[in-house]
């Protein structure tokens, strides 16, 4: 039997029972030395590094490639990383996952995880490690630009559409980094300590989802769980993972530091190091001193055989050409329109076009798409705000003031209909927590990205706010950056803000047009805005004396509603140019779902989309209310249309840790609105 002849007879009966039969039996063919060659990445430093030194590329400017045996046609795991597209070549650049979860908008997810597919294959990928769905717990981790939010609800839905859609190209899906991983600078030291109700009620359900939804691949996380490293957990990878939720798939480390222990790992489940062999040099050796036996590499080659059986035969021949073509290009400030949150407008907007406008501040005319580690994509272009609002309103009606002062161009400015600060972070404030090797970048800081020691605008940029407030009539600021910033000090001042993440290769098209009306706003936030920095749950820094952290059951909404305390601005807030009224909430019981009916009208001037947003809250001693439920909905203006959203009962159980069981309270009320706080209450 060659992979060929196995993929025909698991084909002929799709099932995992056979998946496993088939996989076995291929197994079975394969010597003991090209066995242990599927278990490790291959010639990452001469295929990247030389790359890397020699012709001035990057990290994954090509695949990187594990396993394959060409006597039997089994192909190579051919790794692609992400998330905001493919990071080999130059790819389309998306908004980051955090706009994309703002934009409440599962089949869009879809939509853009089918494109960067597409772009996977044609540049030589079968697999796509860009679905980050860890939790974000405190914005003050560096890495959260790559997830969809706070919530588990919401992580899940994103994650299963982008899980989905890769895969239906033949492209292995690889949630990641399994589990609790939200510390960036002493990420590979942090231990975290969490109950078992904790991590299946707050940390585990979204990566479940995508296990459900088929994903054939995990990857393990940097951090330690409760004294372990994730990639040598046998908790995490065998227990969890494939005993208590029946994961088929293969599992991968995460880069260069994720296996410490070879034996400890692969007796784990962690199935393949990446991204070049190096602890697992020793597994021979390992072998014969007894430490491993051939049953364990036997058990992770079958692993990595049913992904590769199960998905990659669905690939098609997919030309480069689709590598940001306008098709992908126009996806990509779709969901930049989608994703971007109007926090405030007091009238002010939206400003049509024939009107004079001022861009000011450091990221007014600069390309700022994301942090500049390994999931940083080389776009062909970035459309900058400054270039946007040029293409929109004309360059002529366009006055640049870059940098933090506005002495040099105040009376130009006072001409201008409105001025946009720009305001936010970049690589260096935020993002993976790398050393800085880029002789072009000026900064003097020795290292990019990492954690956020303030949840703040930077200080010269909150002056720039208060003197542009001061000295002009109309100030609209747009903050750029990956998660929840602080905005207490200046928010009163502004006549409008927007939050427009990082929002991809064209995203000043996408803000000139919902500044101009063009558009309207329809995102929403995927996490919390406190009033106050010590409302988010206790975070580490290098400086901390400790490495142990407890990750509690409440953070973000959930927290604030314990503490009985109101958010600036809630989860799942998000304004637009019209309003829209709910009336007629009804609950129906629908046996394994729940039904939640409404009658939504658009009583505003402008055609829009709503984010319906059902939470639930139970009888005991549960949070106040979890998101179960969210619909996007687009109604034109004075229309009034009739909507549904389904529940399914198993969203609402709760983890009984003693019994190892999920169950349902006797009780149920159900929140629904726009937003997490301004909810109404309906009792099933």
């Amino acid at each position: 039997m060659d992979f060929n002849d196995a993929v025909k007879k698991y084909n002929q009966n799709p099932t995992d029972e056979n998946l496993y039969s088939v996989a076995s039996e291929l197994c079975s063919q394969l010597k003991a030395g090209e066995k242990l060659h599927m278990l490790s990445g291959q010639r990452f430093f001469a295929r990247n590094g030389f790359d890397l030194i020699t012709k001035g590329q990057k990290y994954n400017c090509r695949p990187c490639l594990s396993g394959g045996v060409k006597r039997l046609g089994i192909p190579k795991v051919a790794f692609s990383d992400g998330p905001r597209g493919v990071v080999m070549g130059n790819s389309t650049c998306f908004p980051v996952s955090m706009a994309r979860g703002a934009s409440f908008n599962e089949e869009l997810e879809y939509e853009i995880g089918s494109a960067i597919a597409d772009e996977v294959v044609s540049q030589g990928g079968n697999y796509f490690a860009g679905i980050c769905i860890n939790l974000l717990r405190n914005p003050r981790w560096g890495r959260a630009q790559e997830t969809y939010g706070e919530d588990p609800f919401l992580l899940s839905k994103m994650g299963v559409a982008l899980t989905k859609a890769v895969q239906d190209k033949g492209v292995i899906a690889c949630p990641k980094h399994f589990a609790v991983n939200s510390i960036e600078n002493i990420r590979f030291d942090v231990n975290v300590l969490s109950d078992e109700k904790t991590l299946h009620e707050v940390y585990f359900p979204h990566f479940k989802a995508c296990i459900d939804a088929g994903a054939m691949s995990v990857m393990g996380a940097y951090n330690l769980l409760r004294g372990e490293h994730c990639c040598e957990s046998k908790y995490l990878l065998k227990d969890v993972l494939r005993n208590e939720w029946g994961f088929t798939g293969f599992t991968i480390s995460d880069f260069l530091m994720g296996v410490r222990n070879a034996p400890k790992a692969l007796k784990a489940g962690l199935d393949i190091e990446m991204p070049q062999i190096m602890h697992y040099a020793t597994l021979p050796l390992d072998l014969k001193r007894g430490k491993v036996t051939m049953g364990d590499v036997d058990a992770s080659v079958q692993s990595i055989l049913r992904g590769l059986i199960k998905i990659t035969p669905k690939i098609k021949e997919t030309p480069k050409s689709v590598i940001a073509c306008k098709k992908h290009t126009e996806l990509s400030k779709r969901a930049a329109v989608e994703g971007t949150v109007l926090l405030k407008n007091d009238g002010v907007l939206p400003l049509e076009k024939g009107k004079k406008i001022g861009l000011i501040g450091r990221y007014a005319n600069k390309v700022n798409v994301g942090d500049h580690g390994s999931s940083s994509v080389f776009a062909p272009y970035t459309v900058t705000p400054y270039e946007g609002f040029c293409n929109l309103y004309g360059k002529e009606n366009v006055v640049l003031c870059e940098g933090t002062s506005i002495s040099e161009k105040t009376n130009q400015l006072k001409a201008c209909d409105a001025v946009v600060v720009c305001v936010g972070s970049d690589y260096r404030q935020e993002g993976e927590n790398l050393a800085n090797f880029s002789k072009s970048d000026k900064t003097t800081q020795k290292a990019m990205g990492g954690d956020r020691y303030s949840l703040r605008i930077p200080e010269n940029e909150v002056e720039l706010i208060h003197s542009a407030c001061k000295t002009f009539d109309r100030v609209i600021v747009n903050i750029i950056g990956g998660s929840a910033y602080i905005i207490e000090e200046w928010k009163n001042e502004a006549n409008a803000i927007l939050h427009s993440f990082y929002s991809g290769m064209e995203g000043g098209n996408a803000l000139a047009e919902l500044i101009s009306g063009k558009e309207n706003p329809s995102g929403h936030l995927p996490f919390t805005i406190a009033e106050n920095e010590n409302d988010y749950p206790d975070f580490l820094f290098p400086s901390s004396k400790t490495r142990d952290i407890t990750y509690g059951y409440y953070h973000g909404y959930t927290l604030l509603d314990k503490e009985n305390k109101k958010a600036a601005y809630p989860f799942g807030f998000g304004l637009s140019y019209t309003h829209f009224d709910y009336s007629d909430i009804s609950a129906k019981d629908s046996g394994d779902t729940v039904e939640i009916t409404l009658k939504i009208k658009n009583a505003g001037e402008y055609d829009g989309k709503t984010v319906v947003q059902v939470y639930a809250g139970a009888d005991g001693n549960h949070p106040v209310k979890l998101l179960k439920g969210f619909k996007k909905l687009f109604v034109k203006s004075g229309e009034i249309i009739e909507a549904s959203v389904i529940i399914n009962k198993n969203d609402l159980k709760f983890y009984n840790p003693d019994k190892k069981e999920w169950y349902l309270e006797d009780g149920y009320t159900f929140y629904i609105g726009q937003d997490s706080e301004n909810v109404k209450a309906v009792k099933l």
